[in-house]
């Protein structure tokens, strides 16, 4: 869905859809137009907007579906949809604007707070390597 068709969505239903307010939304394309502002444009124009881009990567991270789905859906290609998302979280994340606060400023805190975020992303899990391999030598012989 495009940001022109979430125009016509109530903030509760842009809220559900995308996963910030739509003022938060307004505050992150500003803060791409402020980081876009300073570039030359060279080549062919982007085939999305900065609105439709932010709406990209926030849909990544809502949703965490592959690139390639997203491209499907946005019909582009998988790695422009992986450069709009580096290229989005970069600016964010720069900028120092949508920033949580760190683990000590949560804990002294009277008030609980609102709300809490987990990160469930894949990581590998470290493993040690098996120890079989200092007895066995890798030739096909007979036991004895």
């Amino acid at each position: 869905m495009r940001y022109e068709q979430t125009k016509k969505l109530s903030n509760r239903e842009f809220k559900r859809l995308v996963g910030v307010q739509r003022h938060t939304f307004d505050e992150m394309v500003k803060v791409m137009q402020d980081a876009a502002s300073p570039k030359k444009t060279r080549g062919c124009p982007n085939k999305l907007d900065l609105s439709d881009q932010v709406l990209i990567c926030l849909q990544y991270w809502r949703e965490y579906r592959t690139y390639f789905h997203i491209a499907g859906d946005w019909q582009i290609s998988e790695s422009t949809v992986c450069r709009i998302v580096h290229r989005v979280e970069s600016v964010l994340v720069s900028s120092g604007r949508f920033r949580l606060q760190g683990k000590k400023s949560l804990l002294t805190q009277e008030q609980k707070p609102k709300t809490v975020v987990m990160d469930v992303t894949e990581s590998p899990i470290e493993r040690p390597k098996s120890g079989q391999k200092r007895f066995y030598s890798g030739k096909q012989r007979r036991h004895k």
